[in-house]
C-alpha cells in the first residue's frame, strides 16, 4: 500500500468518525429538548372552561337554495322533415294535450300516401286474383286434368300475392304515420315556454320548434345531508322565498324523498311542491326553509367546543387526571349555538369548550368550570 492510498483511508475515517459525533450531539440536543418540554409542560396546567353534553329536545331548522322549476316540462320536434306551413301559438299560450301547435306542407306527403294507396289496392286485387286461380287449379287437379306442379306453381303466386299485400299495407300506414306527422301536437296541458322557428323554416326530424312546460305545480329539489335527514318526511311543510317577487313567501309539502343517498356527499334529493293558480313564472331562485319533527332527549354540546381537525370535527375529552385527548365526533343536526351528537361522546364525559387553542394530545389543564347537564329544551 503506498503513501496515497494510505493518505485517502486516513480522510474518509475522519469523515464517518465526525459525521458520528456530529450525529450524536444532534440526537443528543434533541432528547434534551424532549425532555426538557415535558418537565415544563408536566408542571404546566392550561385554564381552560369545560361543560357537560346536554340532553336536550331539538326542533331541528334547515335553510336551503334552489330554483322553483315547472312541474313538467318537454320539448317538441316534428317526426318527419317538411318546410313549416302554419304556427298556431306564440309564448306564453296556453295549450292542451293533443291542440296543433303547427304544420308542414303536405304536398309531397299527400302524392306518397296516394301511390302507396294504390298500391296497396293493387295488392289487394293480385291476391283475390292469386286465390281464385288456386282454387281453379285445386278442382282440375282434383279431376286429374292438371299436374300437381302445376297446383304448387299457383300456391307459391298465392303466398307472394299475400306477402305483397302486407308490404304495401305496412307501406301505407308508415305514408299515413307520415303525412299525420306534418301536424305537430302538444304532448300534454301546459304553456308555450319557447318556439324556436317562425313559418317558412325547412325544419328536420328531430328539430326542436317548441318547449311546453306545466306551471299549474311548480317544483324545487333539495339535497338534504344525511345528518338532517331525521324527521324530515313527505307531506312536511316547506317555507319557500322568492327574492324575485320582493321576498314573497309561499307553502309547499314534500312530495318525494330519495329512499337511497347520493354519494359521495351522502345528501337525499328532496323534492318539494307547490300549487301555482296565480301563475307565478318558473325559474326563479328560492330559499327553502324547513322544520322537521321535533326529538327528544337528544345529546347536544356547543357548537363552539368543536375543533375542525383534517376535516373531521373533533372535541377535547378531559379524563380523571385532568388529562385531554382528542375524539373525532359524528354530528347530526348543527346550528349556530349547538350541535347533535351521534357517536363519539357519552354523557357525563367532560369536554373543553373554551381554550382549545392552548391545547394539544395529552395537555393538562385547570378546571376553571364545569358546567352542569341541563335537561331543558332548545
Amino acid at each position: 500500500m503506498n503513501f496515497q492510498d494510505r493518505r485517502v483511508k486516513i480522510l474518509v475515517g475522519l469523515c464517518v468518525l465526525l459525521c458520528l459525533v456530529v450525529g450524536y450531539r444532534i440526537f443528543d440536543n434533541i432528547q434534551k429538548n424532549k425532555e426538557r418540554a415535558a418537565r415544563i409542560n408536566k408542571g404546566r396546567e392550561v385554564a381552560v372552561e369545560t361543560a357537560l353534553p346536554k340532553r336536550v329536545t331539538i326542533v331541528p331548522k334547515m335553510i336551503f337554495s334552489g330554483s322553483l322549476d315547472p312541474e313538467w316540462q318537454a320539448e317538441v320536434a316534428p317526426k318527419v322533415d317538411g318546410r313549416i306551413e302554419k304556427v298556431f301559438v306564440k309564448e306564453g299560450d296556453k295549450v292542451t294535450k293533443g291542440q296543433v301547435l303547427a304544420t308542414l306542407e303536405q304536398v309531397d306527403i299527400d302524392a306518397e300516401v296516394l301511390k302507396a294507396r294504390s298500391e296497396y289496392v293493387e295488392a289487394k286485387t293480385n291476391l283475390r286474383k292469386a286465390a281464385r286461380d288456386l282454387e281453379r287449379y285445386e278442382k282440375l287437379y282434383q279431376a286429374g286434368a292438371v299436374s300437381e306442379q302445376t297446383v304448387d306453381d299457383y300456391r307459391f303466386a298465392h303466398e307472394n300475392a299475400d306477402a305483397q299485400l302486407n308490404a304495401a299495407l305496412g307501406n301505407l300506414r308508415g305514408k299515413e304515420s307520415s303525412l299525420s306527422g306534418t301536424n305537430i301536437v302538444a304532448p300534454a296541458d301546459g304553456i308555450i315556454a319557447k318556439r324556436y322557428f317562425q313559418e317558412g323554416y325547412y325544419a328536420k326530424s328531430g328539430n326542436v320548434l317548441f318547449a311546453i312546460a306545466d306551471i299549474s305545480t311548480l317544483k324545487t329539489v333539495i339535497n338534504i345531508p344525511e345528518g338532517q335527514i331525521a324527521g324530515v318526511a313527505v307531506g312536511n311543510e316547506a317555507k319557500i322565498t322568492l327574492p324575485a317577487f320582493e321576498n314573497r313567501e309561499i307553502i309547499g309539502k314534500i312530495t318525494s324523498i330519495a329512499p337511497v343517498a347520493d354519494l359521495p356527499a351522502h345528501t337525499f334529493s328532496t323534492e318539494i311542491s307547490v300549487d301555482n293558480p296565480e301563475g307565478l313564472r318558473a325559474g326563479v331562485f328560492a330559499t327553502v326553509k324547513l322544520v322537521a319533527e321535533p326529538r327528544d332527549n337528544v345529546l347536544t354540546i356547543p357548537m363552539h367546543a368543536i375543533v375542525m381537525r383534517d376535516d373531521q370535527k373533533t372535541v377535547y375529552v378531559v379524563d380523571e387526571e385532568n388529562k385531554v385527548s382528542r375524539r373525532v365526533l359524528a354530528v347530526g343536526y348543527c346550528n349556530e349555538e349547538y350541535a347533535e351528537i351521534l357517536s363519539g361522546l357519552k354523557d357525563g364525559e367532560v369536554i373543553v369548550t373554551r381554550g382549545q387553542n392552548k391545547l394539544r394530545e395529552g395537555s393538562k389543564i385547570k378546571v376553571d368550570k364545569v358546567e352542569k347537564e341541563d335537561k331543558a329544551g332548545k
